[in-house]
C-alpha cells in the first residue's frame, strides 16, 4: 500500500463520493422521480454520475493503493452458512428480472439502464472496499461491519434533496443497511468484494427493471421476502465477524 490506512481516509473518500454523484445529479436538472421517464432522463441523470464516480475511485484507489486490500480479505469466515443471506437475495434479483415487463424496453432505454449497473462497483469499493479498509487500520471487525454498513444506508438520504419523498427514502435507508449487511457477508465467507459487487449491481439493476412497465402482480413476492433476507443477514453478521484477522493485514 502506497498510502498507510486511516479512519479519517475513508471517510474523506466515503464524503468524497456521495458529493461527486450528487453534484453530477443536481447538474443534471433531472428529478429523481422522472429517471425512468426515458432514456435521456437515466442517462443524464443517473448513468453519468455512476461513469464520473467509476473513473474517480479507480484512480484514488491506484494512488493509494488499496486495490488488493479492497478487494480481497485475507481469511474468510470460518462459518459458511451465512451466506444464504446474499444467496436469497440474487434468487429475489432473479425473480424481479423475470417479473420485468421487457416489453416496455426500447433499445435506447435498455442501454442507458445497463450503466446503472455501474452502482455495483462504485458503491461496493467506496463502502464495503475503501472504507472498510480504512475502517480496520483502527476498529474491530464488529465496527467495520456495522460502520460500513450504516454509511452505506446513509448514502441514500441524497434522494430526498433529488426529489424522492422522504418516507419512501428512509425506508430504503433501513432496506440498505439490512442488505449492505448481506454484501458484507458475501465479501466474509467468499474472500473478495466482487461477488457482491456483481450482486449489488444485479440487485439495483432488477429493481429498476421489475418497477418500469407494468410488472406482474406476482412481483411483491419479492417484497414479502425481503424481511427474511435481513433476518438472515443480521443473525449470519454475527458469525462471520467472529474469529476475524483482517485488522492484523493493516499496517501500524
Amino acid at each position: 500500500m502506497k498510502v498507510k490506512p486511516r479512519v479519517w481516509i475513508g471517510l474523506v473518500i466515503w464524503i468524497g463520493y456521495a458529493a461527486l454523484v450528487f453534484t453530477v445529479q443536481m447538474l443534471s436538472g433531472i428529478s429523481y422521480d422522472t429517471w425512468g421517464d426515458n432514456a435521456s432522463n437515466l442517462f443524464f441523470g443517473v448513468g453519468l454520475s455512476l461513469i464520473v464516480a467509476t473513473a474517480a475511485l479507480a484512480l484514488t484507489t491506484t494512488v493509494l493503493g488499496w486495490w488488493r486490500p479492497a478487494l480481497f480479505e485475507n481469511q474468510t469466515s470460518r462459518h459458511k452458512w451465512p451466506i444464504i443471506a446474499p444467496v436469497l437475495l440474487a434468487i429475489l434479483a432473479l425473480a424481479n428480472l423475470f417479473f420485468t415487463d421487457w416489453g416496455s424496453y426500447d433499445l435506447a432505454f435498455f442501454g442507458a439502464s445497463i450503466v446503472l449497473l455501474l452502482v455495483g462497483f462504485t458503491e461496493e469499493l467506496t463502502t464495503r472496499g475503501l472504507l472498510v479498509v480504512a475502517l480496520r487500520s483502527t476498529l474491530g471487525e464488529g465496527w467495520v461491519w456495522f460502520l460500513s454498513s450504516l454509511l452505506f444506508a446513509l448514502l441514500h438520504l441524497v434522494n430526498i434533496v433529488l426529489g424522492q419523498g422522504v418516507f419512501v427514502t428512509l425506508e430504503q435507508v433501513v432496506f440498505a443497511f439490512f442488505v449492505g449487511t448481506a454484501f458484507y457477508i458475501l465479501r466474509r465467507t467468499t474472500g473478495t468484494l466482487i461477488f457482491a459487487m456483481v450482486l449489488h449491481a444485479v440487485w439495483d439493476f432488477s429493481v429498476f427493471a421489475v418497477a418500469h412497465g407494468h410488472a406482474s402482480e406476482l412481483s411483491n413476492i419479492v417484497s414479502a421476502f425481503l424481511p427474511l433476507v435481513g433476518l438472515l443477514s443480521l443473525i449470519g453478521v454475527i458469525f462471520v465477524i467472529r474469529g476475524s484477522r483482517e485488522r492484523l493485514t493493516v499496517p501500524a
